[in-house]
């Protein structure tokens, strides 16, 4: 059996850049690997399940065929049945699923950031990792020198769903964010239980922390054992 690691991406800085004919939003970000990995364990057969402390079950999920690893192994032509140990909490912002099927080109040596983006924003940079500014719609990721920075993650207990964090953008009339992220506004209108836990991290840090990604995950830079 072999096992890989897929890391987490934190989004440090995001620019909504604009909207394309197709609907789908640019972006100008600022990305980075964290060291929050999920496992993937894989063996003979088809398929992907899924398991582990970030689906808040004990109980194994089954993908099903449409999922983001089985899409990656058909784009590299392969067959194998992968189960996902899950680490990083879904819907979070933290880019766990792209994550996963990046490992899986990775393994493959499939190198096509392009392709990459084709499967989903995200996983074209954690195709690359490290620290990298990503736009157009994920598929340009230009690496960046690494920076030695520490982050602390405060992920609720509820997710945020990308597709309607855009949407709400838009309907929002595309407003810009004060704290580096252009969509946090968006996030909480879709989840007004996020701003409550903005103002309880802040409390807790005492800084105002800064939103991963489409949410729902906030963060703060330096390292802090917050307790509450």
């Amino acid at each position: 059996m072999t096992v890989l690691f897929a890391p987490a991406k934190l989004t440090t800085s995001l620019r909504v850049a604009g909207v394309r004919d197709d609907g789908l939003h640019t972006i100008d970000a600022e990305m980075v690997t964290v060291d929050l990995y999920d496992e993937l364990h894989i063996s003979d057969g088809w398929g992907a399940t899924m398991e582990g402390p970030a689906i808040g079950s004990l109980d194994v999920v089954d993908l099903g065929d449409q999922n983001l690893v089985c899409r990656a192994m058909r784009r590299v032509g392969i067959e194998h049945h992968v189960r996902i140990v899950k680490n990083i909490p879904a819907q979070a912002g933290l880019g766990g699923g792209s994550s996963n099927a990046a490992a899986i080109l990775q393994w493959s040596g499939y190198s096509d950031v392009v392709g990459a983006a084709e499967l989903g924003a995200d996983v074209a940079f954690c195709l690359v990792g490290g620290r990298a500014r990503v736009s157009g719609i994920g598929e340009i990721v230009e690496p960046l020198p690494d920076a030695d920075r520490t982050f602390t993650l405060f992920t609720p207990p509820f997710g945020c769903a990308t597709p309607a964090v855009y949407q709400a953008w838009d309907r929002l009339g595309g407003p810009s964010g004060e704290f580096g992220n252009d969509l946090e506004a968006a996030a909480i209108s879709i989840e007004p239980r996020m701003a409550q836990w903005r103002d309880h991290v802040a409390s807790l840090v005492g800084q105002r922390p800064r939103l991963a990604g489409s949410g729902s995950t906030w963060f703060v830079e330096g390292a802090f054992v917050a307790e509450g």
